[in-house]
C-alpha cells in the first residue's frame, strides 16, 4: 500500500525585531517538532534582524514598511496579499510591533497567534516586561494568544511563568522570558492549528 504523503501545514510569520522566535519556528519545523513550514516572513522595518535571519535560513521574505502606508488598514490589505500569494494558512505575529485591524483578523480567523511577554490579561500593549517590573510582581512569563481587536485581548493558547529575580533588570528578566517564548509558541502554533482541524487536513 502507497504511503500517503505528509503536506506540512503553511505558517507566515510577522516580525519587526531581531527575529528569534521566528527563527526558532522555522528551526522547530526544520526538525519535524511541528508539522509545519514557514513559507513567508513580513518585516515592517527595513533590515532588520528578522529579515537577516530570513535571508541566511533560505525563508522568503517581503518588506512592508509601514511608513509608506496611509492607514493601518491599508498595511494589513498588503500583509494578507503577501500571505495568500504564499497560500499561508496560519500566521504568527513572533514581535510584530505594529496594532492590527480587523482586516487581518478577518482574513485569517483564529488563525492569526500572537507571543506577548507577560502572563496575560496582566500588562498588555508595549513595554510589558517593564511594567512588570514597575508593578513589583514576583511572577511574570509569556502568552500565545489568538488575536482580537483588543490588544492582547484574545482567547489563551498556552503561558509560561517565568520567577522575577533580585536585582534583575528588563534585560535581564526579557532575556529569561524569551527563552520560555520559544518553548511554547511552535506547541502553541500546533494546538491552533488542531483546534481548527488544520494539521489533520495537512496529513492528507
Amino acid at each position: 500500500m502507497a504511503s500517503v504523503a505528509v503536506r506540512p501545514l503553511r505558517l507566515g510569520v510577522m516580525a519587526s525585531g531581531s527575529g528569534s522566535n521566528f527563527e526558532n519556528l522555522v528551526t522547530a519545523c526544520r526538525r519535524g517538532e511541528l508539522a509545519a513550514e514557514v513559507r513567508q516572513l513580513v518585516v515592517n522595518n527595513p533590515g532588520c534582524g528578522a529579515q537577516q535571519r530570513a535571508e541566511r535560513l533560505g525563508v522568503p521574505v517581503g518588506v512592508l514598511d509601514h511608513r509608506g502606508f496611509q492607514s493601518r488598514e491599508a498595511l494589513d490589505a498588503a500583509l494578507v496579499e503577501t500571505f495568500r500569494s504564499a497560500a499561508v494558512e496560519l500566521v504568527v505575529m513572533a514581535g510584530w510591533m505594529r496594532i492590527v485591524t480587523q482586516r487581518l483578523i478577518d482574513a485569517f480567523p483564529d488563525r492569526l497567534v500572537n507571543i506577548h511577554p507577560s502572563l496575560l490579561p496582566s500588562f498588555r500593549g508595549a513595554r510589558a516586561v517593564e511594567q512588570a517590573l514597575q508593578a513589583g510582581v514576583r511572577l511574570s512569563g509569556c502568552t500565545a494568544h489568538l488575536v482580537r481587536l483588543e490588544v492582547d485581548g484574545g482567547p489563551i493558547l498556552i503561558q509560561a511563568a517565568v520567577p522575577v529575580l533580585e536585582g534583575d533588570d528588563a534585560a535581564s528578566l526579557a532575556k529569561r522570558i524569551h527563552r520560555q517564548e520559544h518553548r511554547i509558541l511552535p506547541a502553541a502554533v500546533a494546538l491552533a492549528a488542531l483546534r481548527l482541524g488544520l494539521l489533520q487536513n495537512a496529513q492528507g
